[in-house]
């Protein structure tokens, strides 16, 4: 299927202004496809003259007349007459026969789209003349407020110039619509319109009112305001607004109408969004909780460090403080990880941040203090879940201090390179040093123990049996030890 900016791309003589109102037609045609009750088409010339189909709008309000998706289609040749007469046309183009699309009487109506003095493409409205027929009040204020919509885009008023959209949640057409006038009184509400003021605790009738004063009167004194929604009430901008009142919110969008002589009046869409603003509370609330208990656990586990920290020192046995400072970094390892999660909104830390933070920190404890390693990474971690980050950092500490303890033991300076490369939920990491080489840091393809042998446990017990992974040990080239290890990231295969 072509896709709608290669279609564009074709067209050599159309610049980046006139592509980006394309794109801004489209982006917001579909509350003229849902207000009419008709499907939209946007047909362009492509860089051969033929005409194609370059995006197409289904109503929501209606049945749409396509099932298929007709983009990137080349018109039939027994139409371009008529779309010539439309390109050539500088208003709204209505054809004279009626066409069949299914088992549907169809009238096509073409809007040429101008922008800075040419035509760039046509808009055609496929009206299914049955949604025509013994329509009520309903339906007749929609399709004359899409049709005003319709007969702005060759006059160049649609799409808005200057719009400006704030809300997660824009409300359409289904959920409600208010028509005023050019003055802001209620001309029209939807049942729905009626439904969301009713439930901001409005109980006054709306039609001949102005509809400014109605969403004043809800307000109480000291009451947050948006600066936007007395522009949205008047329908005077095309902006959008939140009016809350009565534990209740409605979102509202303004489309302002105009002819050639300027404004005449304005569509007010509005959506309740109280149950969606409830639920957003509710995880907010949620998100700051568990966020503090990563922050306790992150305390709790510093008052673990420095325990351990304390009762080294009281110890008079130099293998009894060693153990104990190995202790105190691994807890302290886990509490940067709490940290870093209490810093979010979910389970995710970035985790390029906190092993750089980590492993220079493995570094400082492990040197002595004539010591001077550095330590560089290639490539990104990017995002992890706390379900892998917590094992994982603990594997990179162990061969980081591995890597000291027994790669440059005896030696003043050193360089190791921690090397990532991640794709999708496979993992490699290579760690390397430039020490004194592999007979002196690893043992039968583990790390070299020394003391209780822990480290090599975790190393192995995570690596191996956590992430299904493989942890190799081989000399580098220029000199020194490569470790390498291939991993599968659990909470990643989770959620594919």
């Amino acid at each position: 299927m072509a896709v709608f900016s290669e279609i564009l791309a074709s067209r050599p003589d159309l610049d980046n202004y006139d592509r980006e109102w394309l794109h801004q037609l489209v982006a917001d045609w579909q509350v003229i496809a849902d207000l009419s009750f008709a499907d939209l088409l946007l047909i362009v010339q492509n860089g051969d003259g033929r005409y194609i189909i370059a995006e197409q709008c289904r109503p929501s309000t209606v049945m749409s007349l396509r099932e298929e998706d007709v983009v990137g289609k080349e018109v039939d040749e027994d139409l371009y007459g008529e779309l010539d007469l439309a390109m050539r046309s500088g208003s709204v183009f209505r054809s004279t026969v009626l066409r069949t699309v299914g088992k549907s009487a169809v009238c096509n109506v073409y809007a040429p789209v101008r922008h800075n003095g040419k035509t760039l493409g046509l808009v055609v409205r496929e009206t299914n003349m049955a949604t025509r027929e013994s329509n009520g009040r309903y339906e007749s204020e929609s399709i004359n407020a899409g049709k005003q919509l319709y007969e702005m885009i060759p006059r160049g008023q649609f799409p808005y110039r200057d719009s400006v959209m704030n809300q997660r949640h824009i409300a359409r057409v289904s959920d409600g619509f208010i028509v005023l006038t050019v003055d802001g009184v209620v001309r029209y509400a939807s049942p729905n319109a009626i439904s969301c003021f009713r439930r901001l605790g409005s109980l006054r009738a709306m039609i001949g009112q102005y509809l400014s004063e109605i969403g004043t009167q809800l307000l109480h004194k000291n009451d947050p305001v948006p600066e936007t929604l007395p522009l949205v009430l008047s329908g005077k901008a095309a902006v959008d607004s939140e009016l809350d009142a009565n534990r209740s919110a409605v979102s509202m969008r303004s489309l302002p109408l105009y002819d050639a002589n300027g404004r005449t009046g304005g569509i007010v869409l509005c959506r309740d969004v109280t149950e969606l603003r409830r639920r957003e509370k509710e995880l907010q609330t949620k998100d700051a909780a568990i966020s503090e208990i990563h922050h306790r656990v992150k305390n709790n586990l510093q008052s673990v460090s420095a325990l351990l920290r304390l009762q080294a020192r009281k110890t008079k046995s130099q293998e009894v403080k060693k153990e104990l400072a190995e202790a105190q970094r691994r807890v302290q390892t886990i509490a940067m990880v709490h940290e870093g999660l209490s810093q979010t909104v979910d389970e995710i830390v970035d985790f390029d941040k906190v092993i750089s933070n980590l492993l220079k920190m493995s570094v400082d404890l492990a040197t002595m203090r004539d010591q001077h390693i550095d330590i560089d990474f290639i490539g990104k971690f990017g995002m992890m879940p706390a379900q892998d980050a917590t094992p994982l950092s603990l594997v990179l500490t162990e061969l980081i201090t591995n890597a000291i303890e027994h790669g440059f033991e005896g030696r003043k300076e050193g360089h190791i390179t921690v090397s990532v490369g991640r794709g999708g939920n496979n993992l490699n990491v290579v760690v390397e040093d430039d020490g004194v080489g592999l007979e002196q840091e690893e043992n039968n393809g583990m790390a070299r123990s020394s003391g209780s042998g822990l480290g090599t446990q975790i190393i192995n017990t995570f690596v191996k049996n956590d992430f299904g992974g493989t942890v190799r040990w081989e000399p580098r080239r220029e000199g020194g030890t490569r470790v390498i290890l291939d991993m599968k990231l659990r909470a990643a295969q989770n959620e594919s």
